[in-house]
């Protein structure tokens, strides 16, 4: 196997704690606008919205405002509250961001595992199913934006992971071959086996721990390596280029 000598991550919940700040934001959002409410049940009632809507959008059944507006109304639903108009429930949901991005932070291992990558010569980039402008400003806020060579938006480019052509653009910017390269992210499928089966090296963050047998026989089956911290990345990319 050849030296691996690019680093290209996911964004949220990789390096970013998105899931932290989702539930913190509409949390304190939701404390403002029902106050009675469960606060628990609607964060993972807020959690389980967004993995569908997004979801939508990914594969080109909303546009991504479009999965902002259903979601603000299905999650309001239940309240007695309806939003009729798209920039009503535009509204309410800039006022969620408002608490979201008081809620940004990086995990604890990401500065450590970039700063030793850095030691080793790796270069860094990034792919995100998201929008640039969005994306961009978490990396700005959190102090990542000059870490990052190459950035990679499924927004921009047309196409969202696991589309091998996102992986294989990704790498193209940095002018090496996908087996010079290692993916890190925290979804198996979307990620880490997304990016295994266009050529990279993928590695998929269980943050949690908390892989199924299945998971973790799909992901040997795809040649994915498990890692349940970025501290464990450095020792991946030294052994994989020696395999």
């Amino acid at each position: 196997m050849p030296e691996i000598t690019v680093a290209i991550f996911d964004l949220d919940d990789t390096l970013f704690a998105h899931r932290t700040a989702v539930r913190d934001g509409i949390a304190a959002h939701l404390a403002a606008v029902v106050p009675d409410a469960d606060a628990a049940r609607e964060q993972d009632r807020w959690d389980e919205l967004e993995e569908q809507h997004y979801s939508r959008y990914l594969a080109g059944e909303l546009s991504y405002l479009g999965q902002r507006h259903a979601r603000v109304r299905d999650f309001m639903h239940p309240h007695g509250v309806a939003f009729e108009l798209d920039t009503d429930a535009e509204k309410w949901f800039d006022t969620y961001l408002i608490e979201y991005r008081r809620a940004w932070t990086l995990y604890d291992d990401t500065l450590p595992c970039l700063d030793r990558l850095d030691d080793m010569g790796v270069r860094i980039g990034m792919i995100t199913n998201g929008i640039l402008d969005f994306q961009m400003a978490k990396l700005d806020a959190l102090g990542l934006t000059n870490r990052i060579e190459h950035l990679v938006t499924s927004h921009e480019f047309g196409y969202a992971k696991p589309d091998a052509r996102i992986f294989e653009h990704a790498v193209a910017q940095f002018g090496v071959e996908p087996g010079s390269a290692v993916y890190i992210g925290d979804r198996l499928a979307t990620d880490a086996m997304g990016a295994a089966a266009a050529g990279l090296t993928g590695v998929w963050l269980d943050r949690s721990g908390g892989a199924t047998a299945a998971e973790v026989a799909a992901a040997a089956g795809a040649g994915v390596r498990i890692i349940q911290s970025l501290a464990e990345l450095p020792v991946v990319i030294s052994h994989a280029a020696r395999e």
